[in-house]
């Protein structure tokens, strides 16, 4: 990964963090121990497929920008079918709430895609060359 990379996954994984754990106390103080265990898992499952999506468009995009746009929708209409697939396996679940699973992965959702956006903002990437050469022309 590169820097840019490491910067955008921490801009968008501090915020979702601390989102996940307010999420988690208010789950417990609503539903008890079951809400919070359910909103952790949601949590956790947000930070983990959508770091797994910077890790992929990262590497996708050493090969070319097509890839890596190709990386990044792919990974996202995954990203949501599991989701729902997940919401949708675990609306019948006993040992955690699954309401608590569905609004913690909800808000997490929200603040890693707001703090996606924010890292995005305040990446200072060149997207012209500023020697106007064409890549691979020596």
């Amino acid at each position: 990964m590169q820097a840019n990379d490491i910067r955008l996954l921490k801009g968008a994984a501090i915020p979702t963090v601390l989102v996940g754990l307010v999420v988690v106390v208010v789950a417990a103080l609503l539903a008890g121990a079951k809400g919070a265990l359910g909103a952790a898992i949601g949590a956790l499952v947000v930070c983990v497929f959508f770091t797994l999506g910077i890790i992929a468009i990262s590497y996708a995009s050493r090969v070319s920008p097509m890839a890596m746009m190709t990386a990044a929708v792919v990974g996202y209409a995954v990203k949501i079918l599991l989701v729902m697939a997940l919401l949708k396996a675990f609306e019948d679940v006993t040992a955690f709430e699954p309401r608590a699973f569905g609004w913690g992965a909800v808000a997490c959702t929200v603040a890693w895609t707001i703090g996606e956006m924010r890292g995005f903002m305040k990446l200072r990437m060149l997207y012209v060359d500023p020697d106007g050469r064409t890549p691979g022309s020596g």
